[in-house]
């Protein structure tokens, strides 16, 4: 299990550094001088060049990666344009809002997703089977702000029963705090629970058709035993894989629904700073969700591991 595991972290090395290479030129080749930006409107030439040469911008760009790269190595990912603050400070203080918009909305979608698709993988051409046809069919049609903006404007702005936007941390106050929650959470889990109970559904149905599932009920093991320790556990293995890269997209859904619902966060921390042309923090946030992708990539190669040890030996 060991060797497993270290072979899984030595391939996300390379994966890291293409995506901070990546992030880092893409930033360079966005329109805009940040300098100009910082400088004011009826700032003169001179004073461009001089917030240039303070931020360190008129270095070459392989000087800057580098410079950059190797601070991001020892946890320094640099300091704000705007507010001078260190851009980790500032990502931990965003962070904690996104991570429980993300928990509670990758909850509703696993609970949501799988008990759907386990029901219509059971139950092929029922009644369980058209419902969720229509369910995935809505949920993987109507974009996040679209769903966000409807039950905005019904459960806040017609029936009041949640506020209207902001954030109340659950740890402060449980019942605003779940409150505040709810909409914004239901919003990402749901139309991700779409997309993973159509993968549920394709396949237990694929296993329910095995032979070793028809040998288990002729074995006289209840049903129940048979759903469980025979179809799910071997239907698990392409489930954790839509799984982990449904996370990965709670993530990168909760920049859009943060502004919809006016919460703080991730979300919000970058698109401000893209706004404003603070590049250390775009750059150091992006760098940050990457490796959660890569994090929750590698716990999803540990989980193969254990659902099926053959893998390890692979």
């Amino acid at each position: 299990m060991a060797n497993f595991v270290a072979r899984r972290l030595l391939q996300a090395v390379p994966v890291v550094l293409l995506a901070s290479i990546f992030v880092f030129a893409l930033l360079q080749i966005v329109p805009g001088d940040p300098a100009v930006s910082l400088a004011g409107p009826q700032a003169t030439d001179a004073e461009v060049r001089t917030v240039r040469d303070r931020l360190g911008l008129n270095r070459p760009m392989l000087e800057q990666y580098f410079t950059w790269a190797g601070r991001a190595v020892r946890g320094n990912l640099g300091t704000s344009f705007r507010g001078g603050q260190p851009v980790l400070q500032q990502i931990r203080q965003s962070a904690e809002p996104t991570i429980e918009l993300t928990l509670a909305a990758f909850l509703i979608e696993v609970t949501l997703g799988v008990a759907l698709g386990v029901l219509a993988g059971m139950h092929v051409r029922s009644g369980w089977d058209w419902f969720l046809t229509a369910f995935t069919t809505l949920g993987i049609a109507i974009p996040h702000f679209v769903l966000g903006l409807v039950l905005l404007y019904l459960l806040s702005f017609r029936l009041g029963w949640f506020p209207v936007g902001g954030q109340v941390p659950i740890t402060e106050n449980f019942g605003q705090g779940l409150r505040s929650l709810v909409l914004p959470a239901s919003v990402l889990g749901v139309t991700g629970a779409a997309v993973l109970a159509r993968f549920v559904r394709s396949s237990m149905a694929q296993v329910m058709s095995q032979d070793f599932v028809r040998t288990a009920r002729a074995k006289g093991l209840r049903e129940g035993v048979v759903m469980v320790r025979h179809a799910l556990r071997n239907s698990l293995i392409p489930v954790i894989t839509v799984i982990a890269l449904q996370f990965a997209g709670l993530l990168a859904g909760s920049v859009v629904i943060e502004n919809v619902f006016s919460r703080p966060g991730l979300g919000r921390l970058v698109v401000n700073a893209i706004q404003g042309r603070d590049y250390p923090v775009v750059q150091g946030t992006l760098l940050v969700l990457v490796g959660i992708f890569v994090l929750v990539n590698l716990v999803a190669d540990l989980l193969y591991g254990v659902i099926d040890p053959r893998i390890r030996l692979s």
